[in-house]
């Protein structure tokens, strides 16, 4: 059980009281959890997350503890789509050894837990779990290899003055049609508590969209959701976060739209759901 209060002297209630219903032995200070490595600097007011141990094991699993590292996540430029899929009897039977869908699911636990900077890519390469090919394979390993050249890289949370009284703010983008299969776009969006990256997300969109504006709308929607549910869990838990939240777009038609829905006609064909923001 990890426990996480507010104050030392409700943990120390708690712990004292816990022992009378329930056998309880004290580890102390949570170090490692789900394996994730948890890192403490009390005089600089820090707390770290990584996974560097997890990270050694995949690349001795995936035979990859010897590669030369590399500084993208994915081969700049490269558009991966089903033209890279086997389509003979013999080139699936081929990739039938190889272990994609486990290392996929490995670097996806990676990405959900500590690593937003492979979530795209990881993304990406999950689209072709069912029938991946040696293109989608050698992304795999490409990954892998950024992951060696990232090994000592830790998230960071401490507290951030620049801030003032805003506890969290928020980030989105997306990446027009970037899926060459369907013609949809990625949504791309990161909370930032402090210094930190707390909650984040790399999803291919539900719809496909007719311009950059359009794309960015749709992924400013999924920002601001996030945002209400970062808003709600910081009340709960006793913070009260500013409002408005910040949440940055880097398009200014679809900064327009946010402000003004009522002038912009190329995109009355959105469904009214999309204008909650």
């Amino acid at each position: 059980m990890t426990l996480a209060l507010r104050s030392e002297e409700a943990l120390d209630k708690f712990v004292a009281e816990f022992p009378t219903h329930f056998k309880l032995r004290d580890l102390g200070p949570t170090k490692f959890l789900l394996g994730v490595e948890i890192g403490r600097n009390r005089a600089e007011r820090q707390l770290t997350l990584c996974q560097h141990q997890y990270i050694v094991n995949k690349l001795e699993e995936y035979g990859m503890a010897s590669c030369t590292s590399v500084g993208t996540p994915m081969v700049p430029g490269l558009k991966l789509s089903k033209e890279g899929c086997p389509t003979t009897p013999e080139e699936k039977a081929e990739m039938e050894n190889i272990p994609y869908i486990s290392a996929v699911g490995s670097l996806m636990y990676l990405a959900t837990m500590t690593q937003p900077d492979i979530a795209y890519t990881v993304g990406v390469l999950a689209r072709f779990n069912s029938n991946p090919g040696k293109l989608h394979w050698q992304a795999v390993k490409h990954l892998f290899r950024y992951l060696k050249g990232t090994l000592d890289m830790k998230l960071v949370y401490g507290p951030d003055p620049a801030l003032g009284k805003k506890l969290f703010w928020t980030y989105s983008d997306a990446d027009f049609g970037g899926d060459k299969d369907r013609g949809k776009s990625t949504t791309g969006y990161m909370v930032k508590l402090g210094r930190g990256a707390v909650c984040w997300s790399s999803k291919l969109q539900s719809i496909v969209t007719t311009s950059t504006t359009e794309a960015e709308y749709v992924a400013g929607l999924a920002a601001g959701k996030e945002i209400c549910w970062v808003q709600n869990i910081l009340t709960e838990l006793g913070y009260h976060p500013a409002k408005p939240s910040k949440l940055y777009i880097d398009n200014q038609s679809a900064l327009s739209v946010t402000k003004n829905p009522e002038h912009h006609g190329r995109m009355k064909h959105l469904d009214i759901s999309f204008y909650w923001l």
